[in-house]
């Protein structure tokens, strides 16, 4: 199946926020519920700010969204990532990051084909995952992602796993 990456517009929040949901579930039956579980993460009003920014994007198969996520690119554009413990960042302060990564779960290799098109966009990604995250920490490591150290997000007490990845 051919995947496509688009722009996530106002007509596609119904599915976005489906797919949110279905992998709210996904994350609590690998073991990860509290990541965006109880504080049902990501909300509404965060998924519209990004669709009207254009940092929304869509993962589309077959005039499907499949998959989502959050991603921007720039100079220190992630506050959560300017103090980072045990360890430290490989790059400088340019970067893209992505955030927010979902897919339905319909189709193998969303995730991946997701991160691969944003590093694509700049050639430097930084990402971060809950520790319980399991599935994602993976990927991330299949994606040629180093762990970097922990860094804390501002939504919930629970501390991430920081990845980076360079050209």
């Amino acid at each position: 199946m051919e995947m496509i990456i688009q722009h996530g517009t106002e007509k596609d929040f119904s599915r976005i926020m489906e797919i949110y949901k279905h992998a709210r579930h996904f994350m609590a039956e690998h073991g990860n519920p509290n990541q965006w579980g109880p504080t049902k993460w990501p909300p509404d009003e965060l998924i519209h700010s990004d669709i009207a920014e254009g940092s929304c994007y869509v993962c589309v198969c077959e005039e499907r969204i499949v998959g989502t996520f959050f991603y921007t690119q720039g100079k220190d554009i992630e506050p959560t990532y300017q103090v980072i413990e045990g360890g430290e960042w490989i790059g400088g302060d340019t970067y893209g990051v992505v955030h927010r990564l979902a897919g339905d779960g319909s189709e193998k290799g969303i995730g991946k084909f997701c991160i691969d098109w944003a590093f694509k966009q700049c050639g430097h990604l930084r990402m971060d995952t809950h520790g319980d995250n399991y599935v994602m920490q993976g990927l991330l490591k299949k994606s040629g992602f180093i762990f970097c150290g922990t860094i804390y997000v501002t939504e919930d007490a629970y501390p991430r796993l920081a990845y980076e990845k360079i050209d």
